[in-house]
């Protein structure tokens, strides 16, 4: 069954080539990133804010991974890096502009 993702919080992803990107997430995708790490498949994952207001543009963005993204299980062997298009992007900088990131 495919869950239903809230988001809270906003998170600093560094790639293994040392790029890094934000991404609106929430606890347990964070742990999934942590796992990421651990095994080698991203450089880092950091917090940047917690409990962010669920706005419009969260909804939007909470939406749209909903319906094209899942859960990865805790045995995953890569890290799946959602890809936005340009309106989804412009909803995740609205949220980083809401919460004074970026």
């Amino acid at each position: 069954m495919k869950s239903h993702e809230v988001f809270t919080l906003i998170e600093e992803i560094t790639r293994l080539d040392g790029s890094k990107y934000m991404e609106i997430s929430n606890m347990v995708q964070n742990g999934r990133a942590e796992l990421a790490v651990e095994r080698g498949l991203i450089k880092e994952v950091r917090i940047l804010q917690l409990n962010i207001a669920h706005t419009p543009h969260v909804q939007a963005y909470e939406d749209y991974v909903n319906e094209h993204y899942a859960m990865p299980e805790e045995d995953f062997t890569e890290f799946q890096e959602w890809a936005k298009p340009a309106e989804i992007q412009e909803e995740v900088l609205a949220i980083l502009h809401e919460n004074h990131i970026g």
